[in-house]
């Protein structure tokens, strides 16, 4: 397996943790000191994996689209002159 698939089934993992402390903070009350010590074990633990994935070779970041840029000039209305009002009718037809 590579690192990548490593990290995502450790990933997976984490986040089943988290759905069962979730469960078990219902059960036991988050007030408890072994129940708050759970927890921050737990996020201690998904820290620490982000801390592995960013210093992990050859992983690839997901990649921002880059951002168009709309102009705020009128569009040329010649662009319009053989389509339709869109939800407003034909000009020569009239609503029901």
């Amino acid at each position: 397996m590579s690192v990548h698939d490593e990290l995502t089934s450790v990933q997976r993992c984490l986040d089943d943790l988290f759905r069962s402390v979730g469960r078990l903070e219902n059960q036991f009350g988050s007030g408890g000191l072994e129940m708050r010590r759970v927890k921050a074990d737990a996020d201690r633990l998904r820290e620490s994996v982000a801390l592995l994935r960013d210093a992990a070779p050859g992983i690839e970041r997901p990649r921002r689209p880059d951002l168009v840029s709309i102009p705020d000039t009128p569009y040329d209305n010649t662009l319009w002159t053989d389509s339709d009002d869109e939800g407003l009718g034909a000009h020569d037809r009239h609503a029901p």
